[in-house]
């Protein structure tokens, strides 16, 4: 990859601190990592099975380094995170929001688990909005598949 397209990409994420001590997501592998790594801009303490909002202290723009067209994120677990029992939910941002990153999170375990200030805490994944506007149509077109649910490719 060229130091040019490295450029490219590492710049496709556009970051305002809204606080001190807030921190700039991070990508350790530009080009080759999934997600940006997000860090609490303050210390929290989950309790066993219940769900916080912890705050980055961050708002963003995301942009597709090549066509410059609005990506959404997905917010996802960190493996460490994951490890002491704790998962990230609700983590849809659209790309046109323009408020602060929050992560919702949540204490699968049975015990206290405490986050510091400046730890990173979940990954921010960019991905392609395709929605679009919604047809009503009378009938869909018929696929192999049709109706076939749950269970239907075996198990």
């Amino acid at each position: 990859m060229t130091a040019r397209r490295l450029a490219t990409i590492e710049y496709m994420l556009r970051v305002k601190l809204l606080e001190p001590g807030a921190r700039l997501p991070v990508v350790a592998h530009p080009g080759e990592d999934l997600g940006y790594d997000l860090f609490a801009v303050e210390s929290a303490v989950l309790e066993p099975r219940a769900t916080v909002r912890v705050r980055t202290g961050i708002a963003v723009e995301a942009r597709h380094p090549q066509t410059g067209e609005p990506l959404g994120l997905l917010v996802r677990d960190r493996s460490s995170m994951a490890a002491k029992g704790l998962a990230t939910t609700a983590g849809v941002i659209d790309a046109g929001y323009r408020g602060e990153i929050q992560i919702l999170m949540t204490n699968l375990g049975e015990t206290a688990v405490e986050l510091k200030a400046g730890e990173k805490i979940a990954q921010m994944i960019p991905v392609s909005v395709l929605t679009g506007e919604v047809q009503k149509v009378e009938a869909l077109p018929v696929s192999l598949r049709a109706e076939k649910g749950f269970g239907s490719s075996g198990r």
